[in-house]
């Protein structure tokens, strides 16, 4: 009867690809390469079992040996990450979360992108019956500060950044509410790094309120926002949960690491 851990056991196709994912993760765990018995230690693998797949692994360039029984991750990952990541598109990724959240909640839901100082709209999902006329449409801009998806961007810049975007637009308003003043933007956007979420409380239209989550991708870098509208007296804050899993299950299918613990 062969041990489980014999060396000599012949191994179904699919435990060697378990295996083989096992190593993997261990050696992603860590910058620096790992000597073969610290790899063997921690995914349970006999010593020789390990070195066997590594060595096979090594052959395909997924793995790298920087020196003898010393193992870290191969170009080849790398190779297909960026092949990967050049297929991602977030529209693509947000089209279906956004409408299943739209359902949900019946108000229009935006995905905007940062372009210089302003956001431009690049979906949206919404129905007539949300009683809300959409004012601005896919394609539409607007000062970042005005808006809850780019008061995200603007907390995500160094102060050195948001008193340059300050100098540049002068802070100019749209509404009574609008937020003209650089003091009063730098307390928003640390409310803003402190939740994780942003608002627009009738500062771009009358009438219209919004709360947005960012989108964020492998590099746990901002990339959009997912932002609710709705009139002024119908914005719930019972909307939030869904709205912070909608963005994390859309940064996840970007390749965000750490969904739920967006780079602050």
């Amino acid at each position: 009867m062969h041990k489980k851990n014999d060396p000599n056991l012949s191994v179904p196709t699919i435990q060697v690809l378990e295996r083989a994912f096992a190593l993997i993760d261990v050696m992603a765990s860590r910058e620096d390469a790992l000597s073969l018995k610290e790899i063997s230690e921690k995914t349970g693998l006999h010593p020789s079992t390990a070195h066997r797949i590594l060595n096979d692994l090594a052959i395909g360039r997924f793995v790298d040996r920087p020196e003898a029984g010393h193992y870290r991750l191969g170009m080849r990952l790398l190779e297909l990450g960026n092949v990967v990541k050049g297929r991602l598109n977030v529209r693509d990724a947000a089209v279906g979360p956004m409408r299943e959240l739209h359902k949900q909640i019946q108000q229009p839901v935006n995905l905007s992108l940062r372009q210089g100082d302003e956001i431009v709209y690049i979906e949206r999902a919404f129905s007539e019956r949300s009683g809300m006329q959409v004012v601005r449409a896919i394609g539409g801009r607007a000062a970042l500060h005005l808006t809850s998806v780019g008061k995200l961007f603007l907390a995500a810049d160094d102060p050195e950044r948001v008193r340059n975007y300050a100098a540049r637009t002068g802070l100019s308003g749209q509404t009574r509410n609008s937020i003209t003043q650089l003091s009063a933007l730098e307390r928003e956007l640390a409310k803003v790094r402190q939740l994780g979420i942003a608002r627009d409380n009738e500062e771009l239209e009358l009438g219209v309120r919004c709360m947005a989550a960012g989108i964020y991708d492998d590099q746990d870098k901002l990339i959009a926002g997912l932002s609710i509208s709705a009139p002024a007296d119908r914005l719930d804050e019972g909307w939030l949960p869904r709205l912070r899993s909608t963005a994390e299950a859309i940064s996840a299918t970007m390749g965000m690491h750490s969904a739920g613990t967006p780079k602050r």
